[in-house]
């Protein structure tokens, strides 16, 4: 039996080196190479095709999560465990989203670690308790209100998400709503964030999906 090729995605040392330790105990586990940055877990993920990736999200360079939807392109069969310390939406969401199928955090037990590998290998999916909470609060939320995923957004936060929706950049929307870039950038982060969304782009497609181009224009009479 073929054993359960690995790559290990952490910008630390020490905790490659831990994981790497452990699963090496097993039989069943191969671990075929580590990375230490989103650039670099890309790059070998192409060359080796590893069944399983752990991935942190906290990389320097590029995100975790970037790193996550990258893999899915160049090797989709690969399986792939967001390993973090972080169980906030704005992780959690974001990385289901580009592709991870299983969600632990770092506190996990090795031995609990190995068979997630496993199961991950398998195509079945692990969520921490926490996360599976609010993985199903949110689909509760979602469902039982479809048409109201923009109402936790201030109407300043709808005004840019029209805007961002229109193709205008940070600078355009600074001078249309009279405001500094500064707080353009905040507004976008705190979109992205109650939204549970990756980048502008998902952002701009919720906000033609969810016909907020069509109530009315922007004003700026409200600050």
């Amino acid at each position: 039996m073929e054993p359960i090729t690995i790559l290990i995605v952490d910008d630390h040392a020490i905790v490659r080196h831990g994981v790497r330790t452990f699963f090496e105990m097993e039989p069943d586990l191969l671990v075929l190479q580590e990375a230490d940055s989103g650039e670099a877990a890309v790059r070998l993920a192409a060359e080796l095709i590893p069944d399983v990736v752990l991935m942190d999200l906290v990389l320097p360079g590029m995100s975790g999560v970037e790193a996550i939807r990258q893999i899915k392109q160049v090797s989709p069969q690969t399986q792939i465990i967001a390993l973090t310390s972080y169980h906030e939406d704005a992780f959690i969401f974001p990385a289901l989203r580009a592709g991870a199928l299983s969600y632990v955090l770092k506190d996990v037990h090795p031995e609990v670690l190995v068979e997630v590998v496993r199961q991950a290998a398998r195509g079945e999916s692990v969520l921490h308790p926490q996360v599976a909470a609010r993985v199903i609060q949110e689909m509760r939320s979602t469902n039982a209100e479809p048409s109201s995923l923009l109402t936790q957004l201030s109407e300043r936060e709808r005004e840019v998400l029209r805007l961002i929706a229109q193709g205008l950049t940070n600078a355009a929307i600074a001078e249309a709503c009279t405001i500094s870039e500064k707080t353009v950038k905040k507004h976008v982060s705190n979109i992205l964030s109650k939204l549970h969304l990756l980048d502008r782009t998902q952002a701009a497609v919720l906000a033609w999906q969810q016909g907020l181009m069509h109530q009315g224009q922007p004003s700026s009479e409200h600050r």
